[in-house]
């Protein structure tokens, strides 16, 4: 279980890796290789046979770049992962700030105004190629073999997971309802392809198991504007299936792809964002006008059906009473002889309980102390460290039901902590509940809302270096799009959008700090005088207990100590049904007001 990735990608293999990569650009007469964290598909996660980046340089974070020059190596991290990069990466890859610094910049720094930069042409986007070419200038883009699969002997091999249909009752839609409405949409095209896992997986019904903690599918679509879908899967991944997919849905082997693409009669839609840029080239090359616009499945996706609201609340209620069966034992056992994994397995025993659980949503993120600061830090045999007294715990983690996805972090503190932990937690809970108490006009999107969660730690001189929240998947990909609570989120926010609010603060090498619940987007009842037509609130789907020991009371003001005891007074009546005992009686004490 501990045994991860990260043990065939030691940083003392990175430099005999590169020298092996470096032999091929010479072959190639290549100036440099980028190595993106990307799949064909493009999803956010990938299967081990296409962790090319960790394998590389050693860093497992879920984004960023490697660009491997003939005497320089730069690996590209933005904020969440650049402590996490220090500790995995080999002394020979340069630790980069992104986006602060971009590809290109860096590229022309190193070799001036000249040079070719090889690419595999499924593993880059149209978007990102655009950009990053016009951003080169003389220095070239070349699109060729993948220079790292040459090299990487062991490489695993592609998965074939099974297949199962979602049922209708929690997907809240008829797949063939969803191509039907998708067909009428596409804004002058007559077919979409669907690059994107999820999408694919949301489109028809299905649920995968390619990737380690999503329940996707290694697949790719394309929609036709006769309301025909054609899929291309290993057929063999499909014998769960039955006659799910009906009529309207064919399926064709993943090798037939470019063949399909180029018989079609176009305009031909794709998402410059998520389609790799062979594809578009297939395209390209046999002539098709080639129409550019969002995956048509995005955001149907992210607006949720009565039915998948309904069956996240279920699922973050059976959630949540495995969460306090977890903190009872907690308070009950640390620090003891505990450690990290032993922190994470008896967590994931309690979410299993229920014989509910079907796989976590991801790896569970317990960093004690120091580990707390590493903001996706995900434990090993290596780096195991035991729980010790004054220190805060971390804990992000969450579960897949067939119901929904689960994500959630609460920091507790071992023992006495200090003053200035308990003043840092308390701002970033009073940036939680700003978030959480929020009411706006609409049309806002996740940049207009994401400095309310930032205001207390500002006050401080304080900041964190991700965003405020994701979007998040209905038994999918705890990570989904295109919604976000960030500066950099640009799509306004819709009834129905599923969200984590998740402000936090880290100390490198002393703590992290983070709580997260997760929201809906909901129509706001009109007020007395309202003269704004529309406004929405976040409804709260997360109950589980905020540590009140490490709440500064005098920091918070009257509406937020309400919003915090109202809160408390939910979980409880939420909570104390599905548990008993001394968990009840943990659960009572860490409700009561503040």
């Amino acid at each position: 279980m501990f045994q991860s990735f990260e043990d065939s990608a030691r940083p003392e293999q990175g430099p005999p890796r590169l020298e092996s990569l470096r032999a091929e650009l010479a072959r190639e007469g290549l100036s440099g290789w980028l190595v993106p964290r990307a799949d064909r598909f493009q999803g956010e996660y990938v299967a081990p046979t296409d962790e090319r980046l960790a394998w590389l340089t050693g860093f497992t974070g879920s984004a960023g770049w490697c660009v491997a020059l003939a005497e320089r190596a730069g690996l590209f991290v933005d904020g969440r992962y650049r402590v996490q990069a220090r500790a995995q990466a080999a002394e020979a890859f340069e630790i980069v700030h992104w986006p602060e610094t971009g590809l290109a910049e860096w590229i022309t720094g190193a070799l001036g105004g000249a040079g070719r930069i090889g690419f595999d042409p499924w593993l880059v986007t149209v978007e990102q190629k655009r950009k990053l070419s016009e951003a080169l200038g003389q220095i070239a883009l070349v699109p060729c073999e993948n220079l790292i699969d040459r090299v990487w002997t062991d490489r695993p091999a592609p998965p074939m997971g099974r297949i199962r249909a979602h049922p209708e009752s929690l997907a809240g839609r008829a797949h063939a309802d969803k191509i039907a409405d998708l067909a009428q949409g596409l804004g002058g095209a007559r077919h979409a392809v669907i690059t994107l896992p999820d999408s694919v997986a949301w489109l028809l019904n299905i649920r995968g198991s390619d990737i380690p903690r999503n329940p996707v599918p290694h697949a790719m679509a394309i929609l036709h504007g006769d309301a025909r879908v054609t899929l291309f899967v290993e057929a063999g991944k499909l014998e769960e299936l039955g006659d799910h997919l009906g009529a309207q849905v064919t399926v064709a082997p993943p090798q037939s792809l470019g063949d399909a693409l180029a018989g079609l009669d176009g305009p031909v839609r794709i998402d410059p964002a998520s389609c790799p840029v062979a594809l578009a080239q297939i395209l390209a090359d046999a002539g098709l006008k080639i129409i550019e616009g969002e995956d048509p499945c995005l955001l149907p996706k992210a607006r949720k059906t009565e039915a998948e609201l309904a069956g996240m609340r279920a699922a973050q209620l059976r959630d949540g009473a495995a969460m306090v069966r977890f903190l009872a034992w907690l308070d009950a056992e640390a620090p003891g002889d505990l450690t990290e994994i032993a922190v994470v397995r008896k967590l994931e025993a309690e979410r299993r309980a229920g014989n509910e659980l079907l796989d976590i949503s991801f790896d569970t993120i317990a960093g004690a102390g120091a580990h707390g600061a590493i903001v996706h830090y995900r434990v090993t045999e290596r780096t195991d460290a035991a729980l010790e007294a004054g220190q805060l715990l971390l804990v992000d983690s969450g579960g897949q039901y067939a119901d929904g996805t689960t994500d959630i972090t609460r920091t507790v503190p071992i023992g006495q902590v200090g003053e200035e932990e308990r003043q840092n937690f308390t701002r970033v809970l009073r940036g939680m509940i700003a978030i959480s108490r929020l009411r706006w006009p609409k049309g806002l999107a996740g940049r207009d809302l994401d400095a309310f969660a930032r205001a207390p730690l500002w006050e401080a001189g304080l900041d964190y270096g991700h965003g405020t929240g994701h979007g998040v998947g209905v038994y999918l990909s705890v990570h989904e799009g295109p919604q976000r609570l960030a500066r950099t989120g640009t799509v306004p926010f819709e009834p129905g959008m599923i969200l984590s609010n998740e402000p936090g603060f880290y100390r490198e090498g002393a703590y992290g700090i983070r709580i997260e619940n997760l929201i809906a987007v909901a129509r706001a009842p009109d007020l007395p005088g309202g003269t704004v037509e529309e406004m929405f609130v976040f409804e709260t789907l997360t109950y589980v207990p905020i540590d009140r020991r490490l709440v500064v009371p005098e920091m918070l003001t009257r509406p937020e100590r309400d919003w915090l005891d109202a809160y408390h007074a939910t979980c409880r009546a939420r909570l104390e049904p599905l548990v008993e005992g001394t968990v009840r009686d943990w659960l009572i004490a860490a409700t009561e007001p503040l």
